[in-house]
């Protein structure tokens, strides 16, 4: 990681959001009409599918809040922050519990709602960052509200019918690693009073019940002790999910100066590196093994989009705060085989989903799961990431050659 792939690095993040992610997005998803964005879109921009999914409501308000207070004070993504979090107040709701549905149509009537709330997670890191952007007591109020009713739903979930049985009961890595990272959100733009006390309690959860020291793994899914279940579902790795949850405890490392925690994220990384990683074609594989054996989910060894982005901000992240060669090594690799597969150089952004050998699988550009979010974040990130070390005249120059 000498210097001048440090800056090579730094100007393809940079200009991939602002240039190509991000105009992609604002072109394509907008619903100038109804409001919110429309992600189900085929490789060109096109539609294929008018229904908007609320998790991508609140990611993309979120993203153009944060370009908004991060990067620029530009208007335009201000005002699409605005318009999607009217969509959302207006139609993301249930007015019978007050919970937030998973999916509607593009006029915001209901569809489906989902047994887990991280609908409320997103839409709070949401209205967090409009609060920030534009000093609203009322959004602050409003972003502390749903992440209380995200903690609340996912601790003691009401009115809902469970998926399982109590015969065999799990936890599952989603709800801390989420809570760890929406906290983090919250503490940055409104100063959300106990985030540290959650952000505590998560990680405490994560290292208690889902990293196994003896295994070298992170654990997806386990008892309610923690203990392994020797069953498909208790043995499946989600390699990419881990490493999300490890760049969350390094960034928290970092942001509270505890080596510890940095440590236990780089060991996350180190583990699900070695689990996931594809030796025979690169790329980070979707599902593995908890024992090497067959793994039920016929999609296990395609390579979808999103573990690549947390693989990527992970490794430039553990080097940034070790030094460790091994990790500017490691995002090398990913980097490398990530931008060499996933990107669209004829109509901008990535595709969302490859085969192992990274072949396209499917041309779209979007559904109800991927929309601006872990490629546009991992951008902003990265950029950040390898910026601390430039001078504020060199960022302003950057900024202003991008913008023209």
């Amino acid at each position: 990681m000498n210097d001048a792939r440090r800056s090579e690095l730094l100007s393809l993040y940079r200009d991939g959001l602002l240039q190509n992610v991000v105009p992609y997005w604002l072109r394509h998803a907008v619903d100038r009409q109804y409001g919110g964005i429309m992600t189900a879109v085929n490789r060109d921009g096109s539609l294929l599918d008018t229904d908007k999914g609320v998790w991508q409501q609140g990611r993309f308000a979120w993203l153009m809040g944060k370009l908004y207070n991060q990067v620029e004070r530009r208007e335009e993504w201000l005002q699409q922050a605005e318009q999607t979090i009217q969509f959302i107040e207006r139609h993301c709701f249930d007015s019978a519990d007050g919970r937030m549905w998973f999916h509607v149509t593009r006029e915001g009537a209901p569809i489906r709602k989902r047994r887990y709330a991280f609908s409320e997670s997103f839409a709070a890191i949401a209205f967090a960052q409009y609060a920030k952007a534009t000093g609203s007591d009322e959004y602050a109020t409003k972003a502390r509200a749903l992440f209380h009713r995200f903690i609340q739903h996912n601790l003691n979930p009401q009115g809902v019918t469970p998926k399982f049985t109590d015969v065999r009961p799990t936890r599952g890595i989603g709800f801390p690693m989420i809570t760890i990272n929406t906290a983090q959100e919250l503490r940055e733009s409104i100063g959300l009073e106990e985030a540290n006390e959650w952000i505590d309690r998560s990680i405490d959860a994560i290292r208690t019940y889902h990293v196994k020291e003896k295994l070298e793994c992170v654990m997806e899914t386990v008892g309610l002790e923690g203990e392994v279940l020797n069953h498909f579902d208790g043995r499946t790795l989600n390699p990419g999910h881990a490493i999300e949850a490890a760049w969350f405890v390094m960034q928290e490392g970092e942001y509270r100066g505890d080596a510890s925690l940095v440590q236990l994220g780089c060991r996350i990384l180190d583990w699900m590196w070695k689990r996931g990683w594809d030796e025979e074609y690169g790329g980070l594989l979707y599902f593995v093994d908890l024992y090497g054996l067959p793994v039920q989910e016929y999609w296990h060894d395609m390579k979808f989009w999103w573990p690549q982005n947390e693989t990527i901000i992970a490794t430039l992240m553990a080097y940034q705060l070790t030094g460790d060669e091994k990790y500017a090594a490691m995002h090398q690799q990913i980097h490398d085989w990530a931008y060499r597969h996933f990107p669209d150089p004829e109509h901008g952004e990535w595709y969302g989903y490859l085969h192992r050998d990274g072949r396209i699988s499917t041309p779209l550009k979007g559904n109800l799961w991927k929309g601006p979010f872990h490629l546009p974040r991992m951008q902003l990130i990265c950029w950040k990431l390898l910026d601390r070390g430039a001078s504020a005249a060199d960022r302003q120059a950057a900024l202003g050659q991008v913008a023209t």
